[in-house]
């Protein structure tokens, strides 16, 4: 039986909320991965009804939980999904026991208790039982607001940017220890992140959504290897984009670069955009060090600056369609090139990414140094 299946649509001023997947396994850790601003959080809040969609269904284990045409609309206690809240939301005035307790709503006296001891245990709490929130550190806060969600007994966990507050090592230690409960949990998760490293370590699959829409699904490593939209190639961290047009079997004109690229890769009906990331181009210094390139990939170039990174040397080098491309190699490759100040950057056909665009959006070129979303890629 499939875990979760949402189809919804809302309306909110002048953005529009339009998202469909599924959930099929048991064990699937799902990620909703986006921008800030294209209705990731809204998504987690219509699925544990704290919002309500204008129309759709909602469906969680094969129990209706929003369905529009039908008139149904659980109220959040009665849909058994736990949400994981950015700023935690723990009740300030109360202990860490009965902030865990007040998670388990319908049970017994006894049952609170034996769960909050249960949860309390199980996230490490032991001997913080009278603290209040104010009190703990932020691992400590996080690991009792996720005590109080597995008290409630979900069939689901919604987690919002859980680390968006954190950073540096305790962020990676808490990311470790959130992996293993989530590995440990018998429902599934959907995990709300615009950081590709997290949901890269932390997901089995992942929804890309851009300006309000969502992608179809897909697996977390084939998103890394062979995105098939634009928005996909991008939030994936890919730095190097172009308008391009079909210009026969394999081949794709791209405008923005000024050249004719031939693709290895399956081409999709519609394709508006070629991508390549950075660290995938063979660079060769212009002149005698280029011949090897010839009748390949080709991208002659003039280097336009060169930024000398923490483990790596990044190249920005202007095309000839005008448009800049961006590469980057470990610091002895760049050196071993001799700085030069005409590059040939050659792009092997399986690299060569074509790209659909859900919207007619004019990016084109090398997304700039610093212009990454926060948190990197596992490529670039």
């Amino acid at each position: 039986m499939t875990v979760l299946e949402v189809d919804i649509a809302k309306r909110l001023g002048s953005f529009s909320l339009g998202v469909s997947f599924a959930i099929e396994r048991p064990d699937e850790i799902m990620a909703l991965l986006g921008p800030s601003g294209c209705g990731k959080s809204m998504t987690l809040k219509c699925i544990a009804g704290i919002e309500r969609p204008d129309s759709g269904r909602i469906v969680l284990g094969g129990r209706t939980l929003f369905d529009s045409g039908a008139h149904i609309d659980l109220p959040p206690q009665r849909r058994r999904v736990g949400y994981l809240f950015q700023s935690y939301a723990l009740f300030p005035t109360m202990t860490v026991e009965q902030n865990v307790r007040a998670g388990a709503v319908g049970a017994t006296r006894e049952e609170r208790a034996a769960r909050a001891a249960r949860e309390i245990a199980a996230m490490r709490l032991e001997g913080l039982e009278r603290h209040r929130p104010a009190q703990l550190s932020g691992g400590q806060q996080q690991r009792c607001a996720m005590a109080r969600i597995l008290a409630s007994d979900p069939e689901l966990i919604l987690l919002d940017e859980p680390f968006s507050a954190l950073d540096g090592y305790l962020r990676w230690q808490l990311e470790l220890e959130l992996a293993d409960v989530l590995r440990g949990f018998p429902g599934g998760a959907v995990y709300v992140s615009h950081n590709r490293d997290e949901v890269y370590r932390m997901c089995d699959t992942v929804c890309v959504l851009d300006r309000g829409r969502s992608d179809a699904k897909v697996g977390v490593r084939a998103l890394f290897a062979a995105p098939t939209t634009l928005a996909a190639a991008l939030i994936s961290g890919c730095k190097n984009v172009s308008r391009a047009r079909v210009a026969g079997p394999g081949l794709l004109a791209c405008e923005g670069w000024g050249v004719t690229l031939r693709t290895a890769l399956p081409m999709p009906a519609g394709v508006t955009h070629a991508g390549i990331r950075a660290h995938y181009f063979e660079a060769h210094a212009a002149g005698a060090g280029a011949a090897g390139a010839a009748g390949k990939n080709a991208i002659p170039c003039t280097v336009e600056r060169v930024i000398d990174s923490t483990f790596s040397t990044i190249v920005m080098a202007r095309t000839p369609g005008g448009a800049s491309l961006r590469y980057e190699c470990e610091k002895d490759a760049w050196a071993a090139l001799g700085d030069p100040a005409r590059l040939v950057l050659v792009a092997p056909p399986e690299t060569v990414m074509p790209l659909v665009s859900a919207g007619d959006d004019g990016r084109a070129g090398a997304i700039a140094p610093g212009d990454d979303e926060k948190g990197g890629a596992p490529h670039a």
